[in-house]
């Protein structure tokens, strides 16, 4: 069996493009994909836990995983390892295209594995300690972080949207249908209409 892995960490990322890469090298190559694992999940959750983790425990000797790129696989240096000395014991394959990496049997694939494994994770972690320096950088010179997501934000959406609502009340329509309409808790939006009528 040749299986494709597709990942992404939010639902706010698409695997079509890393399917499409996939899709393209089997053309150029005359290979089948025989099935297509995709999945929108952080690679931090436990193995177990995602669809990667299932397809591992069913993975036959001669088998081949084909995925975009090593990271696509796991977070951590030991994950990755782990994932590859699986397939190793069970003798079979996975090619990464971006590094153009074939996992076989021989010492060769296992090393090669080891420094792709230990240099996504010192890109990782080299990233998170830049954007660590940058927050503390900022936060020392006065700046709030993060985005305006608490009640004084969704106050505001609501009363832009103060005439549809009161619209919305007067043909019956019920709070908790306004507050999935405008896409807000229910709680935000009595509590809006609480303060609105004390103005």
């Amino acid at each position: 069996m040749i299986y494709g892995y597709c990942r992404v960490s939010t639902t706010h990322q698409h695997e079509e493009n890393q399917h499409f890469v996939i899709e393209n090298f089997a053309k150029q190559n005359n290979i089948n994909i025989d099935s297509w694992i995709e999945e929108k999940i952080s690679s931090g959750r436990k193995l177990q836990d995602r669809k990667l983790g299932a397809l591992l425990n069913d993975l036959q000797s001669g088998d081949i995983l084909i995925t975009t790129e090593i990271s696509r696989l796991g977070r951590s240096l030991l994950e990755v390892m782990g994932i590859l000395q699986m397939c190793l014991e069970r003798d079979c394959q996975i090619w990464t295209l971006k590094e153009n990496f074939r996992l076989g049997t021989d010492i060769q694939s296992k090393v090669l594995a080891f420094a792709f494994g230990l240099s996504a994770e010192l890109s990782r972690s080299l990233l998170r300690d830049r954007v660590r320096e940058s927050l503390a950088r900022l936060k020392a010179g006065g700046k709030k972080l993060g985005r305006p997501i608490g009640a004084q934000s969704k106050f505001l959406k609501l009363s832009k949207n103060n005439e549809r609502i009161n619209l919305l009340i007067s043909q019956g329509i019920s709070k908790s249908k306004i507050a999935r309409i405008m896409r807000v808790n229910k709680v935000t939006l009595y509590n809006y209409l609480r303060n609105a009528s004390q103005m």
